[in-house]
């Protein structure tokens, strides 16, 4: 009910009482008490699954309309991604969108993937750019389509004047007296990297520097000699002053998705196609 409420923007009391208005309106009990939570009674799940196919239906009625009014897919499209993505496959889509599809209206905000999948849900999103570190897999939503757009490389990045930069290849095991950059806890990357620097090179890193902006995180290699591990989409911009080297352990990867609903307009599916394009052509590092 908490969750429920904070994803709405409603006080949990007001989500209380438009359930009971909802469950006299039905004539049925949807829902029962487990303790502190709720579930769905079976009325209630088959309230859900109508509802679901209602949604998909005005959503598909409200697109076709615009559509045909413009004469080609339209509509609004709002689309979700983390930043390294933002920057090298949802700008450009959308720059080619503007030329390609005049009425389609993509608005894009720079969200994390934890945050985005309940707003796709709850269909204040239509479209969610994720990503999804080897060995660390995302949760499974049966009611949503997963697309891959690329599979990345994860690299070391330190200073071009570190010891280990003239060496092809690095061990993660020199690296245990390093400081490290990584991104925020509880988000991917930095499960990512605490768990590579365990397994790898045997130590608990010294992370001292935390931000979800990958950028910041090279400036902190450059700048103040930390060390960290980086998507192939945040190094093909060619920043000066860093060594980006393989792991002499193995390589680490991460894949790059897309999530939708499992039923998709035409300006969706437009949005979709030119996401695929842009990560395609995507500079490598």
């Amino acid at each position: 009910m908490h969750g429920a409420a904070r994803a709405l923007g409603y006080t949990p009391s007001a989500i209380s009482q438009q359930l009971a208005v909802l469950e006299r309106e039905a004539g049925a009990k949807l829902f029962e008490r487990t303790g502190r939570n709720v579930q769905l009674t079976e009325a209630g799940k088959a309230l859900v699954r109508h509802t679901a196919v209602l949604l998909d239906g005005l959503e598909a009625a409200e697109a076709e309309v615009a559509a045909i009014a413009a004469g080609r897919p339209a509509g609004v499209v709002r689309v979700s991604a983390f930043q390294s993505a933002f920057l090298r496959i949802v700008a450009p889509a959308v720059a080619a969108l503007a030329e390609s599809h005049p009425d389609i209206r993509v608005e894009v905000t720079e969200t994390e993937v934890e945050t985005a999948v309940p707003a796709l849900h709850l269909r204040r999103l239509d479209v969610v750019v994720g990503d999804e570190y080897s060995g660390q897999p995302r949760p499974v939503h049966a009611d949503l389509a997963r697309e891959t757009l690329v599979r990345e490389q994860v690299r070391l990045v330190l200073p071009e004047t570190h010891p280990q930069a003239a060496n092809d290849r690095v061990r993660m095991t020199q690296l245990a007296d390093e400081h490290w950059a990584a991104c925020q806890p509880g988000t991917g990357h930095h499960a990512m990297q605490v768990r590579a620097c365990r397994d790898l090179g045997a130590f608990e890193p010294d992370l001292r520097y935390a931000s979800d902006d990958f950028l910041i995180l090279v400036e902190m290699v450059r700048t103040a000699g930390a060390c960290a591990l980086l998507p192939d989409l945040v190094l093909g911009y060619g920043v000066p002053g860093v060594a980006i080297r393989p792991l002499s352990e193995g390589e680490l990867g991460r894949e790059v998705f897309l999530l939708t609903r499992t039923s998709k307009t035409p300006a969706i599916e437009a949005v979709t196609a030119a996401l695929h394009a842009a990560a395609q052509s995507s500079p490598p590092a």
